[in-house]
């Protein structure tokens, strides 16, 4: 078992334990890892959210801040939320230089995605990006965020997925299993830290699992943009305008 994985009420502070380790290289290895395209693919998220001047914008699970600042610099009115200090940090020395040269309504907060402290209906656009699969429970943190949508809102989840063909998952498997944890141990002097990865994914419902519990919580038009045969993808909904 991996150090930093574990289910039930431990599944927070191993987490947290996780991010505080990673906070310093986070954004070294996302590019890495992924030969870059992570930014294309947090682009990709945002251009699906088609925000707007005026907006307003939860980014949950905000790690280093790179996708709310994105939405800040599109005009919207933008709250980063994470629970990790380490991480925050990060992301409020990122804003710090930003706002040298930009005029942006970003703000950094710490907080439980589970357990979010805004009301009902408070945002138009919510997104998560590789943190829904970090929850305790993943179907709680995607009821919180439709709860603070207000209706006729969009929903973006962007994370891991489980490639359909069984092929390509195995081939992506063996990577996230023995190439991924080699940049945790150089970089951070650990290999669980990026051995998680694969330990979190593997009881994740990924891109499917996500739809389905989108659906059955009455969102609409969902649908699933698989990038990468994918290996990562993007969730899509909409809560719907009216009480059905």
């Amino acid at each position: 078992m991996n150090k930093f994985y574990a289910t039930g009420t431990d599944r927070a502070a191993r987490v947290q334990d996780l991010f505080a380790a990673v906070a310093p290289r986070y954004d070294l290895i996302n590019d890495l890892q992924s030969l870059g395209l992570h930014r294309w693919w947090k682009r990709r998220m945002i251009r699906l959210a088609a925000p707007s001047a005026g907006m307003k914008v939860l980014d949950l699970c905000c790690g280093t801040g790179d996708v709310a600042l994105a939405f800040g610099q599109r005009g919207a009115e933008v709250t980063g939320l994470d629970f990790s200090p380490a991480m925050l940090e990060i992301a409020d020395k990122r804003l710090s230089q930003a706002k040298v040269s930009e005029d942006l309504i970003v703000d950094f907060i710490q907080g439980d995605a589970q357990n979010l402290p805004f009301e009902d209906g408070s945002f138009d656009i919510v997104t998560i990006s590789y943190g829904l699969r970090n929850l305790a429970d993943w179907r709680k943190g995607l009821e919180e965020m439709i709860r603070v949508t207000r209706p006729g809102g969009r929903i973006l989840v962007l994370d891991f997925g489980k490639p359909d063909n069984w092929l390509l998952r195995a081939a992506y498997f063996a990577y996230l299993q023995y190439a991924v944890p080699v940049l945790g141990k150089l970089f951070c002097g650990d290999a669980d830290t990026h051995g998680y990865i694969l330990e979190s994914l593997r009881v994740y419902p990924a891109q499917r699992g996500v739809e389905a519990g989108m659906k059955e919580r009455g969102l609409l038009n969902s649908r699933i943009i698989h990038l990468v045969g994918g290996a990562m993808s993007i969730n899509y909904a909409e809560k719907p305008k009216f009480k059905l």
